[in-house]
């Protein structure tokens, strides 16, 4: 399921390619909320993409796309940036406040921009568009490049790394209708349809990743059982916190890989 700006993300690249119509992609994005509105943060970045600036009335999110196409922009990249782990988000500014308050946000670095996804209301989302603000030796931000196997398999290592500390701890222990549990979690979550011409590996990545995530979650709400002393709580929490990294790191990787193979689709 991931996130609205992975759904963007991966449908905005099939659109720009010609996998998809503009429907499609709207059509993508309703599994999140029924309703949508764009807004620019500062009039200059209005101008560059025709939109209104915040406080305005916001515009429908198919003038994003126009945009996106007349700007020759080709894909967009996924970032999930936490506190300790902002990259891909450049030297601070509005962009990375916004993105790192919401957890997500697609970077078009080609050109200097980003864009974040807020909940307003149940049903609608307002998504923003900011200027990056260039790192003084670095220069414009840009997500790190994570291959797709490098992903999947340290998603695979940080499971088994993270289920042996636990165990060691006393807290990785069955319990009455855990899979019942786990299966009820992973049905109630959203769940986007992606292009046809997704690839298949991005897909199984983004799905391992999914239920890897669902684990988290249970692990996270449970009762610390043998972890009995808050330095045990404490290293229960930092088994898992290896495991919450790969699980972003592959969701970007799969997402991001999946965008540049559709729009490389256009090229060939």
């Amino acid at each position: 399921m991931c996130c609205p700006s992975a759904t963007l993300a991966v449908w905005s690249s099939a659109w720009l390619s010609g996998a998809a119509a503009p429907d499609d992609v709207l059509d993508a994005l309703e599994v999140w909320g029924e309703a949508h509105e764009v807004v620019a943060h500062d009039p200059a970045t209005g101008s560059t993409f025709d939109l209104p600036v915040d406080g305005a009335v916001p515009a429908p999110p198919a003038r994003l796309l126009g945009s996106l196409r007349r700007l020759g922009i080709a894909d967009g990249r996924l970032v999930l940036p936490v506190a300790g782990d902002v990259r891909g988000l450049g030297a601070g500014g509005p962009f990375a406040s916004a993105a790192l308050h919401v957890g997500e946000a697609l970077v078009f670095a080609d050109v200097g921009f980003g864009v974040v996804p807020r909940h307003l209301a149940e049903g609608l989302w307002r998504w923003t568009v900011f200027p990056l603000t260039e790192h003084p030796v670095s220069g414009r931000p840009a997500p790190e490049y994570v291959p797709l196997g490098e992903a999947e398999h340290g998603l695979t290592e940080a499971v088994r790394d993270s289920a042996g500390t636990l165990q060691t701890l006393d807290v990785a222990r069955d319990r009455p209708g855990v899979r019942a549990e786990l299966s009820a979690r992973l049905r109630s979550r959203p769940h986007p349809a992606w292009p046809s011409g997704m690839p298949g590996r991005a897909l199984r990545v983004l799905q391992r990743a999914d239920e890897v995530a669902a684990i988290l979650e249970l692990a996270k709400a449970d009762e610390p059982g043998g972890a009995v002393s808050a330095s045990a709580a404490a290293r229960r929490a930092q088994a898992l916190r290896p495991l919450d990294d790969a699980v972003r790191r592959a969701r970007c990787a799969a997402v991001n890989e999946a965008a540049r193979l559709l729009a490389a689709a256009e090229k060939s």
